[in-house]
C-alpha cells in the first residue's frame, strides 16, 4: 500500500517567475514559510542526557574492572605447582629458593624448555624438577646446553643422555625412613652428613660418578648421584623431599639442596609444563610466543571458531542495499490488518484464498522436504503421505476454485490451518 506524498508549496522562484500578482485576475500569490524548527536540544543537553542514561552501567563496569585490579595486586605472586620457587604449601620450594637467593644466588624460574635453553649455559646451574612431562628431544636439548644439572627423579633415559651412561636407576625402594650418613667423599654430601630418601636410588656404572647416601640392604646403590665431567657437574637426587618446604628442615636436606644448587651466581629452575612441546633447538618458542600465557593459542582457537560461526550466521542475509528513511513507521501486524482490509473491502476473495494456500504450500513443503521447484502432484503426494487425506481433498484445499464469500473462506483457513497441523504433528 502506497502512501501519497504530501502537496507541497510552490517554491519562491516558481511564484516570482510565474508572472501572478494584481494584474493577473487579481489574484495575489504568497510564499510565506513556516520556520524550520528543531527539536529543542542542543549538543550539551544531549551529552547531559546521554550520560544520565549510561553513567550507571559505567560506574558498575568501572567498580568491577577496579576489583579485579586490586584483587590481582594484592594477591601474592604463588602458585600450587610441587616443587615451583613461588609455592609456600608443604609441596613447594620456596622456602629453598629464598635462601639461595638470601646468598645471592639468581634463580630465574621458568616453565618452558625454550627458556630453560635461553637462559642457560656454561657457568650457570639448571634444576630439573620432573622429567615426567618432557618429551626425549627437549631432554636431549637441555643437556647440551652445558650447564651444571641437577635432576630430581630422573628416569633411566634422561640419566643416560645427562651422565653418558655412567650411571643407572638402581629401582630398589623398601629402605625405610632412616637417616643414611653420606658414604662417599663428595664435599656436598659429607657437608649434609645424612639424609632420608624413599626414592629408587642410582648405582654408579663408571669411575667418573660416585653414589652416596646408600641404601640400607643395597650397599651399592645410593640416592645422591654425582658425575664430574671435566668443568661439568652432573647432580641427581632420587627423592623430591629433599628440596620441598615440609621436609628441607629434616636432617641434612638443607645442606644438601644448597650446595647442590648453589655453585653457580645464576640457577635456571625449570618447572615443566605438560602442556610445553618447545624445544629451542631452531628458535622455537624462544620469540614473542614465548612471553604470552600458555592459553593464548586455545583461547585464540575459540574465537576464530566463534567468528566464524557469527560470519555464517549473519552472511546469509545482505539486508537492504539501500536504507530510505521512511517518512511513517508502521508495524507489521498494523500492515496486515489493513491489507486484509482492503481485500474485505474489494471482495477479493481470490487474492486472500490464494495468498492463504501459498504460504499454506510453502510451509507444508519446507516441513516434508519438497523442493520449491516442486510440481503441484508431488506435494500433494506428500501431503497424502504425512496426513493420510485423499489426494482429491488435499489438492482441492491447496489448487481449488477460489471461495464464493467471506463464510468459504473462513471454512478454507481453517482446514488448511488443521491439515498444515497434522503434517507438523502426524
Amino acid at each position: 500500500m502506497s502512501v501519497p506524498a504530501p502537496p507541497t508549496a510552490p517554491s519562491a522562484g516558481t511564484a516570482l517567475g510565474s508572472g501572478l500578482g494584481p494584474g493577473a485576475g487579481g489574484r495575489v500569490v504568497s510564499t510565506v514559510h513556516e520556520p524550520v524548527t528543531g527539536d529543542g536540544t542542543t549538543f550539551a543537553s544531549r551529552s547531559r542526557s546521554r550520560w544520565r542514561s549510561a553513567r550507571w552501567p559505567l560506574v558498575v563496569l568501572l567498580s568491577i574492572v577496579v576489583v579485579a585490579v586490586l584483587a590481582a595486586l594484592s594477591r601474592p605472586p604463588v602458585s600450587s605447582i610441587p616443587l615451583a620457587p613461588d609455592n609456600p604449601s608443604p609441596q613447594g620450594a620456596q622456602a629453598l629458593a629464598r635462601v639461595l637467593e638470601d646468598q645471592g644466588v639468581r634463580v630465574d624460574h621458568v616453565q618452558r624448555v625454550s627458556a630453560a635453553v635461553s637462559k642457560a649455559g656454561p657457568g650457570t646451574t639448571l634444576l630439573v624438577t620432573s622429567d615426567v612431562e618432557l618429551l626425549p628431544e627437549q631432554v636431549d636439548v637441555l643437556v647440551a646446553t652445558g650447564a651444571d644439572l641437577v635432576l630430581v627423579a630422573p628416569d633411566q633415559y634422561t640419566l643416560d643422555s645427562a651422565t653418558g651412561g655412567a650411571a643407572d636407576v638402581a629401582y630398589s625402594w623398601g629402605g625405610g625412613d632412616a637417616v643414611r650418613p653420606a658414604g662417599c667423599t663428595d664435599v656436598d654430601a659429607v657437608a649434609a652428613e645424612g639424609i632420608r630418601s624413599s626414592g629408587s636410588g642410582f648405582v654408579a656404572d663408571s669411575p667418573d660418578a660416585m653414589v652416596c647416601f646408600p641404601h640400607p640392604d643395597e650397599p651399592g646403590s645410593g640416592a645422591y648421584l654425582v658425575v664430574q665431567d671435566g668443568d661439568r657437574r652432573v647432580v641427581a637426587l632420587d627423592d623430591s623431599r629433599t628440596l620441598a618446604n615440609q621436609t628441607i628442615g629434616q636432617d641434612g636436606h638443607a645442606a644438601l639442596a644448597l650446595r647442590a644448587l648453589g655453585h653457580h651466581e645464576d640457577l635456571v629452575w625449570l618447572v615443566p609444563d605438560y602442556r610445553d612441546f618447545s624445544t629451542g633447538a631452531d628458535g622455537v618458542g624462544t620469540g614473542i610466543a614465548a612471553l604470552l600465557p600458555p592459553w593464548v593459542g586455545v583461547v585464540g582457537l575459540q574465537l576464530l571458531v566463534v567468528t566464524i560461526a557469527v560470519a555464517l550466521w549473519r552472511g546469509r542475509r545482505l539486508g537492504p542495499l539501500v536504507t530510505e528513511d521512511l517518512p511513517v513507521v508502521v508495524r507489521a501486524s498494523e500492515t496486515t490488518r489493513g491489507r486484509g482490509r482492503l481485500y474485505r473491502r474489494a471482495r477479493s476473495r481470490g487474492h486472500a484464498a490464494a495468498g492463504l494456500r501459498a504460504a499454506c504450500a510453502d510451509r507444508v513443503a519446507g516441513r516434508l522436504g519438497i523442493p520449491r521447484s516442486a510440481a503441484a502432484p508431488a506435494l500433494v503426494d506428500a501431503v497424502v503421505r504425512a496426513t493420510g487425506r485423499p489426494a482429491d481433498q488435499v489438492a482441492h484445499l491447496l489448487y481449488g476454485p477460489p471461495p464464493a464469500d467471506d463464510a468459504a473462506l473462513l471454512e478454507l483457513a481453517r482446514h488448511l490451518d488443521q491439515m498444515e497441523s497434522e503434517v507438523y504433528h502426524p
